[in-house]
């Protein structure tokens, strides 16, 4: 169980191609949008839907893959871990980023 301490599992569509940007080591960093959509009815009855965006990281192998195989729309689940960090933007100010590091992907719906 020591490997649910961290560990998230998202089904949804992408947002965008992935972006990809390769290092000097042949190290490759794909970065993804995922949208997941919540659906539910509110107090008058009606159908409303939240959609949330997830931002999503892929390294190595995976990364390749998802560079050949992801395009924006595609249905894909994701099964990673958490990851948040910081940095200081062009005006000085910190920020704070949570991304879904991802362990495997599934491409879901042939399109």
């Amino acid at each position: 169980m020591s490997n649910l301490k961290n560990s998230v599992r998202l089904v949804g569509n992408l947002g965008m191609d992935p972006e990809v940007k390769n290092f000097d080591n042949n190290r490759k960093l794909a970065r993804l949008s995922l949208a997941t959509n919540e659906t539910y009815k509110n107090d008058k009855g009606e159908k409303v839907t939240e959609t949330q965006w997830h931002n999503i990281i892929i390294w190595g192998a995976q990364a390749k893959l998802a560079e050949d195989l992801l395009k924006k729309g595609d249905e894909v689940l994701i099964d990673g871990k958490l990851a948040s960090r910081s940095y200081t933007d062009k005006e000085g100010l910190k920020r704070y980023v949570t991304e879904i590091v991802v362990n495997e992907f599934l491409k879901v719906g042939v399109r």
